[in-house]
Formats: structure tokens, sequence, C-alpha cells
């Protein structure tokens, strides 16, 4: 079976649509992915540059990144690659750019690879995160979300395109309440970010592993003074 021959089923939907919902106990909405400095440091200020940061995150930061893992993944685990599964969850460990995004990838991962396993068993994603803390290490999110997208026969380009919908979604929720912005303009803000979203899984059905690299130094430097932010909401 290969990408091309699968088609977007309504039960892989519905399970795609939970998996994504912000009422999915991953915890996203506690973290902001250095949202938070950007606010108190005036960088994050409206509409407009909330739009612009984020597409910066998508272009040039976690999401190319995440989006490029998820590619791989999903495709190693709709293929039955167990190994290759095992050494993409080890290089997304690799493409964390501070602690606190390191602990937004892999509690996400851990949080959803239990509830997942709680409510729908067993199986190629659950193998995947033993055989990480097997190796002393803790399942990435992105690479879950894309092995788990893969088990139900989600297609890659709609399961992406979800991911980093959701993605992006969170970063504007997070402004809404930390700038704050009013409900509007945070859905104003995310139709924005509809191209953006689009260009990046464009970019991410079209690259490997080779490929991966990221250009948002902004963002990291963000997130570590994040770290040691006198008042925080979030967790990153």
């Amino acid at each position: 079976m290969t990408t091309e021959t699968l088609t977007l089923n309504p039960a892989g939907l519905m399970r795609l649509m939970t998996w994504l919902s912000p009422s999915f106990p991953v915890g996203a909405y506690t973290y902001s992915h250095g949202v938070e400095y950007a606010v108190e440091d005036g960088r994050v200020s409206s509409a407009n540059t909330l739009i612009h940061w984020v597409e910066g995150v998508l272009e040039f930061g976690a999401g190319r990144i995440d989006a490029v893992l998820f590619c791989a993944a999903w495709r190693a685990a709709l293929a039955g690659e167990e190994e290759a599964l095992f050494d993409i969850g080890v290089e997304a460990d690799c493409w964390r750019g501070t602690s606190e995004m390191a602990l937004e990838a892999t509690a996400q991962g851990r949080a959803f690879v239990s509830t997942v396993e709680k409510v729908w068993g067993e199986g190629v994603l659950t193998r995947w995160a033993s055989r990480m803390r097997g190796d002393d290490r803790l399942p990435s999110y992105p690479v879950a979300v894309g092995i788990a997208a893969a088990e139900v026969k989600v297609p890659l380009q709609d399961a992406l395109t979800a991911y980093l919908h959701a993605m992006a979604a969170n970063l504007v929720s997070s402004a809404v309440r930390l700038v704050p912005l009013g409900q509007t303009d945070g859905v104003r803000s995310l139709s924005s970010l509809d191209q953006a979203v689009s260009i990046a899984v464009d970019h991410a059905m079209s690259a490997d592993l080779s490929d991966l690299g990221a250009a948002a130094p902004l963002v990291d430097w963000t997130s570590m003074k994040h770290e040691t932010q006198y008042t925080r909401l979030f967790r990153s």
C-alpha cells in the first residue's frame, strides 16, 4: 500500500480529529513555544506580528523539522519498518534547540502514546515507544502522531495538514491569552496561516531526513529567555 492508494476514510478522520482536538490530554495548551517571552519582549503584540511569528515557526523552525519527521515516521509505519521508526525517533531527539522545546515534544509525545494505548490498545505506536524507552529515550510528539495516523490509514497529506494546523492553532491560542487578542483576531490570524501550513506540508512531503535543517534562532532565543522569565503562564 502506498500514499497514492490511500483515501481519507470517515473512521480515520474522526480518530485524527480526536487526537488533535484541544481536549485530547497531551497538555498542548500549557506550551507557548517561546511566544510568552516574545509577547513580553514586544515582538508579538498584534495579530499581524503574531501571524509573521507563526509563519516563521512553520517555515524555518520546529514546524519545518516536525513536518519532515512526521512524514518519515508515517511512511515507515505504513511500510512496517519498525527499525527505521526507532532511527527516526532518535533523529527527533537531535532537533530540539532548547530544553523547553525538548520538554514540549517529549512530554506531549509520552502523553499521546499513553492515551492512545489506553483507549485503542497496543500496536506499532506502543511497540515503538517501548523500544525508545528501552534505549532511555522519550517519544517525540510529531513522530508519535505520524505513526498513529499511518496505523489508521489516514493519508499523509491530510494527516500532516491537520497536525501543522493544530500546531499553529495552539500558538495562536497562547497569543490570544497573552497579548491579549480578541477571539475574532485569533480566528483571523489562524485563517491567515492557511497558506503557510500548505507550504510547510508541500515542502515536507517532498523532503527527507537528509533535508532536515532549521533557521529560527530568534524563536530559540525566546525559548531560552522563557526559562528564566519571572512570571510565566506556560511551560515553554
